[in-house]
This record gives structure tokens, C-alpha cells and sequence, in this order.
């Protein structure tokens, strides 16, 4: 490691595996309105959100944290691996509104930061900083402007946080995977069911409000690696895999994973990752609670 990088969880990290999309026009607010999961509408230059873009199936395409600095400007900080094909695929639907789409990673390059200069509460923007939930005690922001001295804060701690905390993020090899229920999306604040319509909202209301929601989200801890999109199987089934992992990271010897199961898994017997006879995966405390329901 690095002897400038500090041990801790206090600091700031590149996130070169984040980008983010700008949208900008009179009407690129209302475009997303119609587009996202969460109501864009309804931003200001304070407030943040988090917000999916699902498939006409109601599968999501990628996960964005929104803000809107000016009211023709939102920014999306998504994962840099999906945003070539979501901004392809997203710029298709603009048609004649007056909304611009571009790439702006290069311009607006984004830091994690951890600790006391994460001085932002959640989901609120100020001095170049979009607040994130607190994670085990520990503030945690997105950084967009330029940066104070902070000690370097280890990548893989960030990445750790971000695991810990619950909260998906959609990278390319999950794209398409989950349901927002199935990764706990509305439950972390990504679906408002006020907003009105969007690509596979019949979908994702229909989830909700019928109880058919039986996988969710949960952390484990594990004694090897995990990476995004692998199966997780239960002791009592070898052939059909009982989740699968939408985000890992590994810090100081600790591997931790967040993963959607189904819920009759959790019911006796034990999870294995890769295999039935894989590692043996650990429940690990969540942030917040996951309603564990599950009525056809």
C-alpha cells in the first residue's frame, strides 16, 4: 500500500469506475421525469437522489445518483462500464425535446470521500459535494469539484463502504439482472410510485403492490472474492443457483458482498458462492431493514 494512503476510513479516492451523464436543455428535467425511476422534477440545487432506468421489463438498465445544479442541468453518476451503452440507448428517446446528452466524465471527475471531509448530510449537494448514507458510523460523499488536501483514502476501502452500505450499484455484468425490488431499490429511496410513468413501471408497481417480491438484497461476508453477476447457491440445491452477487469488494483481508436471494433460501440450510459445495457465505448487518414478505 501506498505510505500516503491512509488505513482509515477518512479521505478521498479517484473513482475512475464511476462516470456521469449530463443532460441539459429546458426540457431535460422533464425528459428524465419521464425516463428515471425517482421524480427528477422535483430537484433542486440542494438535493440529490438515487434513480434507475429500467427495461420495458422492468429490469434495470443501470443505477444513477441525480442531482440538478441548475434548473436545465442534471447530472447522473453511474457506473463508467454501462454508461456508453445507457447514453446510446438513452439518447434515442430524446427526440425532438430539448434535452442534450453527453459524457461528461472527463470534464466532472468524480471522488469518493469518507470520513470528516464528507461534510454533507445524505442526499444533499453543497460545495461540490453530493452527501451518501453513512455506512457503520462513517459520512460518505461524491466529490465533483476540485479538491482540498485529504489524505488518499485506499480505493478498495471506498468500495468496501459502498458494499456495506446496501445500496446497488448496476455495473455492466448485472445490467438487466434485477427487478429494483429484487436489490432493494425502493427501499433505499431509488422508485417513487407518485411520479407517474416510465419504461417498465406496470412492472415495478405491480411487484409492489402485489406482493410478488420474493428475492431481495442482502450483505454477506465471504472467505474468497466475489465479482459482479456470480450465482450463489443454497446446501440444499446443486442445480439451480438461489442468487446472485451485484456487488463485491475486498479490504484488508475482508470480503464483502452484496447479493439478491431468494427469500425461501433463507430459510435453513446454508449459502455457497459459486457452488453448492463453494465458500460459505455469512449474513452481515444491513443499514437499513429489508422487508423479508413474500406473498404470490
Amino acid at each position: 500500500m501506498n505510505a500516503n494512503v491512509t488505513t482509515d476510513l477518512n479521505g478521498a479516492t479517484p473513482l475512475p469506475d464511476w462516470g456521469v451523464i449530463r443532460a441539459a436543455g429546458a426540457d431535460a428535467a422533464s425528459f428524465l421525469q419521464s425516463q428515471l425511476t425517482q421524480d427528477v422534477l422535483g430537484l433542486d440545487a440542494q438535493r440529490a437522489t438515487l434513480a434507475g432506468w429500467c427495461s420495458a421489463k422492468g429490469r434495470l438498465l443501470a443505477s444513477f445518483i441525480v442531482w440538478r445544479p441548475a434548473p436545465e442541468e442534471v447530472l447522473m453518476a453511474c457506473s463508467a462500464d454501462v454508461l456508453p451503452a445507457v447514453l446510446k440507448r438513452l439518447s434515442m428517446f430524446v427526440l425532438r425535446t430539448k434535452c442534450k446528452l453527453s459524457d461528461a466524465s472527463a470534464e466532472l471527475v468524480l471522488q469518493g470521500v469518507a470520513g470528516a471531509a464528507a461534510t454533507v448530510a445524505a442526499w444533499r449537494c453543497a460545495d461540490g459535494l453530493v452527501g451518501l448514507p453513512p455506512v457503520r458510523g462513517t459520512a460518505r460523499a461524491l466529490r465533483t469539484g476540485a479538491s482540498p488536501a485529504l489524505p488518499a483514502l485506499d480505493a478498495d476501502a471506498w468500495s468496501w463502504l459502498e458494499v456495506a452500505s446496501g445500496v446497488p450499484r448496476i455495473v455492466a455484468a448485472t445490467a438487466e439482472q434485477f427487478v429494483p425490488q429484487m436489490v432493494n431499490f425502493e427501499v433505499v429511496g431509488g422508485v417513487n410510485f407518485q411520479k407517474g410513468c416510465y419504461p417498465g413501471q406496470e412492472v415495478v408497481a405491480r411487484s409492489q403492490y402485489r406482493g410478488t417480491v420474493k428475492r431481495r438484497a442482502f450483505v454477506f461476508e465471504s472467505p474468497l472474492a466475489a465479482t459482479p453477476a456470480q450465482e450463489i447457491f443454497h446446501s440444499a440445491d446443486r442445480e439451480q443457483p438461489a442468487g446472485m452477487v451485484a456487488n463485491a469488494a475486498s479490504w484488508q483481508g475482508r470480503h464483502l458482498l452484496l447479493a439478491e436471494i431468494k427469500l425461501a433460501a433463507l430459510d435453513g440450510g446454508t449459502l455457497h458462492l459459486g457452488a453448492a459445495d463453494g465458500p460459505q457465505l455469512s449474513r452481515a448487518d444491513m443499514t437499513y431493514a429489508v422487508p423479508l414478505e413474500a406473498t404470490a
